[in-house]
């Protein structure tokens, strides 16, 4: 994985989120909090995770490379307590941190080095375990989480006859000559 891939990845994060939080936001509130039997209940419930997953890692990667500039806003942002915290009460408020999330991500995408990418990075668990893993595998695991759950969001969507639209990454990379 180069840089530019990860960008990419950062780009369709994003693209990604502001798809799945406009159809959320043609949701009434009674449907958005619904179990539907996913992992985390209801489209709020997966969206919320998605928020928390992020928060976690890229918290982590803050700590564990300082000096990135991109991440030193997670600073004040919320330190999630579990996976299925909630973190916000209101799909406006998920949707604001989200944003705010998903900015730190692409600049995070921009400043991030080959040199990054390769070292070693460690972290500890939510439940004590401490693991040593290259940050660019790290990453890639963080993306691929990211589509698996908005996967299950678009699931969920459909389910409720909401079309998300396309959602392929092929939509946004660039054409070759």
């Amino acid at each position: 994985m180069t840089i530019s891939h990860f960008a990419q990845l950062a780009t369709y994060n994003e693209w990604m989120n502001r798809k799945l939080y406009a159809a959320a936001a043609a949701l009434p509130a009674e449907r958005l909090h619904e179990d539907r039997g996913a992992f985390f209940g209801s489209v709020f419930g997966t969206l919320n995770h998605l928020v928390i997953a992020d928060l976690i890692w890229f918290k982590r990667i803050a700590a564990g490379v300082p000096g990135l500039a991109s991440l030193q806003c997670l600073e004040e942002l919320p330190r999630p307590a579990s996976l299925d915290a909630r973190l916000c009460a209101t799909l406006p408020e998920l949707d604001a941190l989200r944003r705010q999330l998903d900015a730190a991500i692409l600049a995070f995408s921009a400043e991030v080095t080959p040199a990054h990418l390769d070292g070693a990075f460690t972290w500890t668990s939510m439940k004590g375990i401490a693991s040593t893993k290259r940050l660019g595998d790290v990453l890639l695991h963080v993306f691929n989480h990211q589509t698996h759950h908005r996967g299950q969001a678009t699931t969920l969507f459909s389910q409720m006859g909401i079309d998300v639209g396309p959602t392929d990454i092929l939509l946004l990379l660039p054409d070759v000559a």
